[in-house]
C-alpha cells in the first residue's frame, strides 16, 4: 500500500534542493527555500482560523505562484484546496463556495469588487487573503497574502497529521450543469499522474525514495502550463512536475498571448509546454507562421495537450517549426486520468481524436460487454484502476459516473467511441451533448472537426436544435479567420455544408449554419453548447 501525499513531496524536494528555483514568473524567482516556508506561513494562518481536518480552502487567482504555494499550504495542514474559475459570475461564486463547504478563500486582488457582492451569501467563509496584483488596496475585511506567508519561522503541522487519504477537489463544469467537486484521494491522483511523469519514484520506498532520488539525479525540468492552473490540465501537469523537482514557469500575462509564450519558452528553456489543444495551438502556430525561424525552440522537447480537440493537421503544421519535439494528445478529464495519449512526432502526426488505450480503459457497449476491436460498434469509456471517490455531496451523479462492472470500479464520464483493429479508439465525444437526428446519433466534435479543416474557419462548435421531421437537425456554428485566405469572401453557408458532406456521411453534415464572431471558449477549451444551442434556436427557422 502507498500513503503520497503532495505535502510530503514536496516538503522532502524542499529539503533536499532548498536553493534550486521552484517557480519562475517574468522577474519573480522563487525558490524551493522560498515556496516551502511562504507555504508554512499561509498553513499557519489557516490554523489559526481554527479549521479543522479536511476543511475546504477556495484559490480564487489567476496562474500565479501564490496559486501553487496557497495549495501546498492547505495539503500541509490537512485542508483541501479547491480552484475557483476566475470567470464564474456572482451566483457560480457563491454556489461552488457554499457547496464546497469552503472556509478561506485566497483571492487576487482584482476580484476584491466582485467578492464584495457575494461575500454575504457565503457566511461559512471565515478568512480571506489578499493577494497584492497592483489593482487597489487591500480590503478592510482581508488579510494580505504576503503577511501571513512571513509569519512562520519553521515548518508548520496541524495536529491532526497528513495521510494518502487527504483530499484533493477538482470542480469542473464539463458541457452541461453547475460545477460539481471531483474528490480525489492524493494517494490516488498522485500514484496515477507520477506514473506519466518522467521521474518514477520507486512504490515501496515512500518518501526515503523521493530524497535519494532527488540526491542520485537531481531535476533538470522546466514546465511551463500556459493553460489555467485553476482547471486540471494545468494544475495536474505543475503539481507533478514540482513532485519531480522540476520548475514552473508561468506566463505573465493573464489572456493567452502566443507570442508571449514563444518568448517566454526561449528565455526560460522550457523543456515541456501545456496547451489545451486547438485553442492554444491554432494561434500559436499562426505566430509561428508569420515569423519563422524567430524563435530558439531547441529546448522542448515536448508538448502536452488535454482538455479538447488537437486537430492532426496542426500537429503536422507545428512539427514542421520545430522537428525535434513530441505533440503527447492525453485523452483525460477531471473524472478520470489516463484514458488515452496519442504521440506525433517529426513524419509521424497522429490523427485527430485518435488514441492508444491505457492498460486499465474498455470500451464498453450498453450490455456491459466490451467493443469488438474494428467493428462499428460505439461504446462509452470505462477507465478502472485508480479512480476518484465521487462528486462531493452529490450521490446521484457519482453513482451514474462511477460504475461496478463485472466486479470492477470503473470512471464512465460519458466519453463514446469506436476501436480500430489495431486496438487504438477513435474518440466521437460526450454523450451529455450528442445529437439524434433521424434516428441517427451525430457526436458534435466529429463535425466541428471537419467545418474546421476548412481554410476560412477559425473555430467550430455543432449543436442540435428542435426539428418537426428529424427530431433534431444539426447547426454549425462558426468563427472566422481573422483574415480571408487570399482577400476571399466569406464562404456562403452551401459551401461549408458541403465542405462537411465532402468528409463525413451525409447526415452528419449541418443542415444550418451561423457565423459568430467569437465562439467564446473558456480558458480550458471547453464551449458553452447550451448557450450556443439557445441562440441558434432563437435565430434560426427549422430547416425544411
Amino acid at each position: 500500500m502507498t500513503n503520497w501525499n503532495y505535502g510530503d513531496v514536496w516538503e522532502a524536494v524542499a529539503d533536499v534542493q532548498p536553493d534550486a528555483p521552484a517557480i519562475v514568473q517574468g522577474a519573480r524567482q522563487t525558490s524551493w527555500r522560498q515556496f516551502d516556508r511562504g507555504a508554512d506561513g499561509i498553513a499557519r494562518y489557516l490554523l489559526d482560523l481554527g479549521v479543522v481536518q479536511q476543511d475546504k480552502v477556495a484559490v480564487y487567482l489567476y496562474n500565479s505562484p501564490e496559486y501553487l504555494q496557497a495549495s501546498y499550504a492547505a495539503m500541509k495542514v490537512g485542508l483541501v484546496p479547491v480552484n475557483t474559475n476566475y470567470r464564474y459570475g456572482d451566483d457560480e461564486l457563491s454556489y461552488l463556495w457554499t457547496n464546497a463547504d469552503a472556509v478561506a478563500v485566497v483571492f487576487h486582488g482584482t476580484f476584491a469588487e466582485r467578492i464584495e457582492k457575494v461575500r454575504s451569501r457565503v457566511p461559512g467563509v471565515r478568512g480571506w487573503l489578499w493577494v497584492d496584483d497592483d489593482t487597489g488596496p487591500c480590503p478592510d475585511w482581508a488579510t494580505p497574502y504576503e503577511e501571513a506567508a512571513t509569519s512562520a519561522a519553521t515548518r508548520t503541522a496541524a495536529p491532526w497529521g497528513r495521510s494518502g487519504d487527504d483530499l484533493i477537489m477538482i470542480y469542473t463544469g464539463g458541457t452541461t450543469g453547475m460545477p460539481k467537486g471531483v474528490m480525489w484521494r492524493q494517494d490516488d491522483v498522485f500514484a496515477r499522474l507520477i506514473d506519466g511523469g518522467i521521474r518514477h519514484y520507486p512504490v515501496d520506498e515512500g518518501i526515503d525514495g523521493v530524497r535519494r532520488s532527488l540526491l542520485e539525479t537531481p531535476s533538470t525540468l522546466t514546465l511551463m502550463p500556459a493553460c489555467p492552473l485553476m482547471h486540471g490540465t494545468g494544475w495536474f501537469t505543475a503539481n507533478t512536475a514540482l513532485a519531480e523537482g522540476g520548475r514552473i514557469a508561468l506566463l505573465e500575462s493573464r489572456k493567452y498571448d502566443p507570442v508571449e509564450l514563444l518568448d517566454t519558452v526561449e528565455r526560460q528553456k522550457v523543456n515541456g509546454l501545456v496547451i489545451v489543444g486547438d485553442p492554444f495551438s491554432r494561434p500559436l502556430l499562426a505566430a509561428l507562421d508569420a515569423r519563422p525561424g524567430h524563435w530558439d525552440l531547441r529546448s522542448l522537447i515536448m508538448v502536452i495537450s488535454s482538455g479538447a480537440m488537437w486537430s492532426g493537421s496542426i500537429k503536422q503544421r507545428l512539427l514542421a517549426h520545430h522537428p525535434g519535439m513530441l505533440l503527447v494528445d492525453a485523452f483525460s478529464s477531471s473524472e478520470a486520468v489516463g484514458m488515452g495519449v496519442s504521440v506525433s512526432g517529426a513524419g509521424n502526426a497522429a490523427a485527430t481524436a485518435t488514441f492508444t488505450l491505457g492498460p486499465d480503459v474498455k470500451v464498453l457497449k450498453d450490455d456491459g460487454g466490451e467493443v469488438v476491436p474494428g467493428s462499428d460498434e460505439i461504446g462509452v469509456l470505462a477507465l478502472g484502476g485508480r479512480n476518484p471517490l465521487g462528486y462531493y455531496k452529490d450521490d446521484e451523479k457519482s453513482a451514474h459516473t462511477f460504475r461496478v462492472v463485472d466486479g470492477v470500479r470503473y470512471s464512465i464520464p460519458g466519453d463514446f467511441a469506436q476501436v480500430d483493429t489495431d486496438g487504438t479508439i477513435r474518440l466521437l465525444g460526450r454523450g451529455s451533448v450528442c445529437i439524434n437526428s433521424g434516428g441517427e446519433k451525430i457526436f458534435p466534435e466529429e463535425v466541428e472537426e471537419a467545418l474546421k479543416t476548412h481554410e476560412a474557419v477559425r473555430d467550430a462548435v455543432v449543436v442540435g436544435i428542435p426539428h418537426p421531421t428529424f427530431g433534431e437537425q444539426i447547426v454549425g456554428v462558426i468563427e472566422l479567420a481573422a483574415v480571408s485566405p487570399d482577400g476571399a469572401a466569406p464562404p456562403a453557408e452551401a459551401e461549408l455544408i458541403n465542405h462537411v458532406k465532402e468528409r463525413l456521411a451525409g447526415y452528419k453534415a449541418p443542415r444550418r449554419v451561423r457565423v459568430v464572431e467569437t465562439i467564446g471558449r473558456a480558458p480550458n477549451g471547453k464551449v458553452d453548447y447550451k448557450r450556443h444551442r439557445a441562440e441558434s434556436m432563437e435565430e434560426l427557422e427549422p430547416a425544411t
